[in-house]
């Protein structure tokens, strides 16, 4: 069976990531499980489901082939077909079958955490997304993520960002410039840190975080077209989102983002400042799994 292609993300990420979330599991590559291997005969074939036990946003489904394909490789046993009943960003209730596993025993046992570990995480992250993006549907704001990932698995937790309706802020420190108040003690001012950015790297959009309406005036005076407005209280928010927008005959569109002390609750109340998107690191830093099962079946 040809590799799956993983829609969103780069298949050689994938690859990547799910050798070396084997290696932690099986010890090594190729590895051992002591326990399928010494109690399971290496011609046992089964089915396996792979369930919801949790009502959710399910994301990650697209490495399942991956994961199932690298164990058959390690061991030299036969190949896992893999049926997924549902795509990622398919909204679920506790009970759904997701996916039928069928090959042998022993790659489905030792697949099984691994297979878990990363699509339980992302549809997680999935479903955290979803209920921010459900609270904003109809404001006119977005909800983005931050850079507040799990080492190792910034690609999967942002793709389920995206599977669960939120929009990607960015990858890392090399695809926007974000200059943020350590940046402005280091530069002496807003103004010469945006000015120093534009002259380094002239190609990458400059975002500018500011405090206070005054820090917002002056990054946008400076050449800024994004700014993060920060920790403000919702009056203050508002008042520095009329600001600017007062200004943008002369300007042009400035783009607003709300980032600090967001929460469900205060959702509606930011977006009616008139910003244009939230940025929550709860999405990756802090959303639970979505508990997922691999159950075998009686043929």
């Amino acid at each position: 069976m040809q590799p799956a292609v993983v829609p969103g993300l780069d298949h050689a990420w994938v690859v990547d990531v799910v050798r070396r979330t084997l290696s932690e599991d099986l010890g090594g590559d190729p590895g051992r499980d002591v326990t399928s291997q010494a109690t399971i005969a290496v011609s046992s074939g089964a089915v396996a489901h792979l369930v919801a036990r949790q009502a959710g946003v399910v994301a990650g489904l697209v490495v399942v082939h991956e994961v199932v394909a690298q164990v058959s490789a390690r061991f030299g046993l036969g190949q896992v077909t893999v049926e997924l009943d549902v795509q990622d960003g398919t909204r679920v209730e506790a009970g759904r079958r997701l996916a039928v596993l069928t090959g042998p025993v022993q790659v489905l046992l030792m697949a099984e955490r691994s297979l878990l570990n990363l699509a339980s995480r992302a549809s997680g992250v999935a479903t955290a997304t979803r209920a921010w993006a459900d609270r904003l549907d109809g404001t006119g704001a977005t909800v983005l993520d931050t850079r507040k990932t799990t080492p190792g698995l910034r690609a999967l937790e942002k793709y389920a960002v995206r599977a669960g309706g939120g929009t990607n802020k960015r990858m890392g420190l090399y695809d926007v410039a974000m200059v943020k108040d350590n940046h402005v003690v280091a530069a002496g001012s807003v103004t010469a840190a945006v000015a120093a950015v534009r002259e380094a790297f002239p190609d990458v959009l400059v975002q500018v975080e500011a405090d206070t309406l005054d820090q917002a005036l002056e990054a946008v005076a400076a050449g800024a077209t994004f700014l993060l407005l920060d920790n403000m209280p919702t009056d203050v928010l508002a008042a520095t989102v009329a600001a600017v927008r007062a200004g943008e005959a002369t300007t042009g569109r400035i783009e607003l983002e709300a980032t600090g002390n967001l929460t469900l609750d205060r959702a509606a109340e930011v977006a009616r400042t008139g910003v244009d998107y939230m940025s929550v690191g709860g999405l990756t830093h802090s959303a639970p799994i979505l508990d997922l099962a691999l159950d075998l079946v009686a043929r």
